[in-house]
């Protein structure tokens, strides 16, 4: 792999739970239903919410965030004791391009 980021990415996406996630959080209203703090697409879906959906352990749900934050795949903000995810998709845009010159 010529780029190390790529490959970051890559192993990120490479667990069907992050992937999963990903997915729900790219189309929120779709898949989560609206919450009293935040909005879901400007301020991302919390992960009370993510734990719910999964049926996932909460610190297993922010393992899972932290290596998509460290990826870069996903931002986050905190608003009173949540934490509230979305995906950066100028990020996400960038991994695709890249992992497309990778393979080319």
């Amino acid at each position: 792999m010529k780029n190390k980021s790529s490959l970051i990415v890559l192993n990120a996406l490479a667990n069907d739970n992050r992937l999963q996630i990903m997915q729900w959080i790219g189309s929120p209203r779709d898949h989560f239903p609206e919450q009293s703090d935040g909005d879901l697409v400007d301020d991302g879906v919390c992960v009370g919410s993510i734990v719910t959906k999964t049926g996932l352990t909460q610190p297993t749900i922010t393992k899972h965030m932290n290596i998509l934050a460290n990826a870069g795949l996903v931002t986050h903000k905190k608003i009173k004791n949540w934490v509230f995810y979305k995906p950066n998709k100028r990020a996400i845009d960038a991994a695709i391009a890249q992992i497309t010159n990778d393979l080319s």
